[in-house]
Formats: C-alpha cells, sequence, structure tokens
C-alpha cells in the first residue's frame, strides 16, 4: 500500500521486479538468545529400524531383550506393591490385563529402549459402578510454552527430570479387582 498524505488515499501498488519465488527467503532478525536446530539448519539424521514392536506375548517371550524389559516393568510393579493376591468376592468381576510392547527411540532415531508394560483392561468398568471419576495430570503444550518464554526472558537455567513408574505411586481408592497375568 502507499499513502503520501491524508488526501492521497491508499493505493495498491504492485512491482513485477518485487515478485519473490517461494524459494526465496528473507532474513528474519530475533532479538533473543534461544537458537534451534532448525534455524541454523542444523538438523540431525534419522535412522531407520526395521524392529518390529511385538504384538502377542508369545513373541516377546521369544527376543531376551522384550523378555528383560517384561522383568523390568513387572519387578516395578511388585516392588512398589501395586498389587495383593486376594481371593475375588464372589459378587465383584475381575478385569483383564494385557502386556503392551513399544520401541523408545533417541532423537536420532536410534533404540533407546525396549519398554514393556503391563496394563489393565479398564475399558471393560461400567462408569459410575467400577469407577466415579478419571483423571491424569498432564501439562498442557502452552503451559510448557509459557514456561521457556520466560526462562529465555529472564535467562534461567532450564532442567527436566524424568520419574521412572511415577503413574504407579498413585493411591487408588476403589477397590479393583485384575486377573493375574
Amino acid at each position: 500500500l502507499k499513502t503520501n498524505s491524508p488526501s492521497n488515499p491508499p493505493t495498491l501498488t504492485t512491482n513485477k521486479a518485487q515478485n519473490l519465488s517461494p524459494t526465496t527467503t528473507t532474513p528474519h532478525h530475533n532479538d533473543h538468545p534461544m537458537i534451534t536446530r532448525g534455524k541454523t539448519g542444523n538438523l540431525k539424521p534419522k535412522a531407520f529400524t526395521a524392529v518390529l514392536e511385538p504384538t502377542t506375548v508369545k513373541s516377546a517371550l521369544a527376543d531376551p531383550k522384550w523378555l528383560q524389559a517384561m522383568h523390568t516393568e513387572f519387578k516395578a510393579l511388585t516392588d512398589n506393591n501395586t498389587w495383593s493376591l486376594v481371593p475375588l468376592p464372589p459378587h465383584k468381576k475381575a478385569i483383564g490385563c494385557k502386556w503392551i510392547f513399544r520401541i523408545k527411540e533417541n532423537p536420532d532415531g536410534t533404540i533407546n529402549k525396549y519398554k514393556a508394560r503391563l496394563v489393565a483392561k479398564g475399558f471393560l468398568q461400567t462408569p459410575d459402578f467400577d469407577f466415579t471419576e478419571t483423571f491424569s495430570p498432564v501439562i498442557k503444550p502452552v503451559t510448557i510454552r509459557i514456561i521457556l518464554t520466560l526462562a529465555v526472558t529472564h535467562k534461567w537455567v532450564v532442567q527436566q527430570i524424568d520419574i521412572n513408574n511415577a503413574f504407579l505411586n498413585g493411591i487408588l481408592h476403589e477397590e479393583v479387582y485384575m486377573k493375574q497375568p
């Protein structure tokens, strides 16, 4: 738009010499010190693997890596006293359980670890009969962005922590009966 004075209304100006191709980039200056790999063009290479996650316990037990992952998960569950073995009362029903297998990768795509989780089939429960509420404390992405913005602005040091099996530390107030794996 071109405007010279209040009496001269804005007019659309075109200049064929200013037509930029979609691949042309214009320099962009940031006032903050954050530098990302995307801005510098320094992207990490990805390693592609052909390792498949097992879909059955039988196929997982055939591989020592998955067997070790299952032992690690089961040990964490027993060490945290996640359950106690009791006879099933006559008026209750037990829900089943299932092993879930996932490969956790590093940022470059290489395998970090083999993760096995024993999960209850909670979808078989009846709302308001077997449980009254569900809640999972998950932080929203906008909250993370705000915290990182504050950290950059105030030059704070940002650290991260990962608690193994943190979900096991919650207290369940309802009685839930699960079949043994």
